[in-house]
């Protein structure tokens, strides 16, 4: 900034000190709002973990057990349900979990459910095949949403309109830490255990047990689609947080060394002005 008036570098110091305001502003929004998704996720967990107990209870339970959502088939045309943000200003957020989901579908067949609008916006301009446009903003995605996703999903699967259907999303590690990952939804993997089953069990399912699952893995889907969906929106917080108080951080460095550049070019006037008088009255 060599030959800068003074003006000019007040202006700046000033335009800083107005970002960094922002910045903190947005960095303490992030934070409470990752408070109450930490909340949610760990309300949402219980819920899935209870059904994901009563699907093993019921195969391990049911001789001769066998459902369309555990059979594998050849892979002609796979499903994704990408989860992302719908602003920017998060770090790599977004850039992480799209990277991975577009590796992952480079060579195949595929379409994919996005939910949040930059993902959208990704896919969209990549021109991969978009099932459904209906659910792409992430702040309006309910839990009813989740359940309609996974319902939408399993009967696409069930007609062999896709072979295999994944979410791809961000875990929550940590405040600092988020990583992107991919959970595969159907066919459900499941590996029976011969020491859960239970020949005394008194449970009897109408009209059967198979029956009774497969009525069961929607829901079971949902939640884990929910999950999914809170375990990102809480990396997406974090990471937002995060970013912002790297923003903060560098406003503060940006406007300290404009302070010193500003000082020292006030004292290099002051020091012309006295020259200037000393010398005049010399004369």
């Amino acid at each position: 900034m060599a030959g800068v008036s003074m003006k000019d570098i007040k202006l700046r110091i000033k335009s800083m000190e107005s970002t960094k305001q922002i910045t903190k502003a947005m960095e303490m929004v992030a934070a409470s709002k990752l408070r109450r998704a930490q909340e949610r996720v760990a309300n949402s967990r219980p819920y899935f973990e209870i059904l994901f107990d009563t699907l093993n209870t019921i195969a391990n339970n049911t001789e001769d057990f066998s459902s369309p959502f555990l059979e594998r088939r050849e892979e002609k045309k796979a499903c994704y349900v990408v989860i992302g943000g719908d602003r920017g200003l998060a770090g790599g957020y977004n850039h992480n979990v799209f990277k991975l989901a577009y590796g992952r579908m480079e060579g195949q067949s595929c379409c994919v459910v996005p939910i949040g609008k930059k993902c959208l916006e990704f896919f969209r301009a990549r021109g991969v095949e978009i099932l459904t446009e209906h659910y792409a903003v992430a702040a309006d995605v309910s839990v009813g949403d989740c359940f309609s996703v996974a319902k939408m999903l399993s009967k696409g699967f069930l007609a062999g309109e896709f072979d295999t259907v994944s979410v791809v999303y961000t875990n929550f590690v940590s405040m600092l830490s988020q990583s992107p990952g991919i959970l595969q939804l159907l066919p459900l993997e499941y590996h029976p255990r011969p020491g859960d089953t239970d020949s005394g069990c008194l449970t009897l399912y109408e009209p059967d047990g198979a029956a009774v699952f497969d009525a069961i893995i929607p829901e079971y889907l949902g939640g884990l689609i929910y999950g999914a969906l809170c375990e990102s929106v809480t990396s997406e917080h974090g990471a937002r947080r995060t970013a912002m108080d790297s923003a903060t951080k560098n406003a503060e460095e940006m406007i300290s060394g404009l302070s010193l550049r500003y000082n020292r070019a006030r004292q290099g006037a002051i020091t012309q002005e006295i020259t200037e008088i000393v010398a005049g009255s010399n004369n």
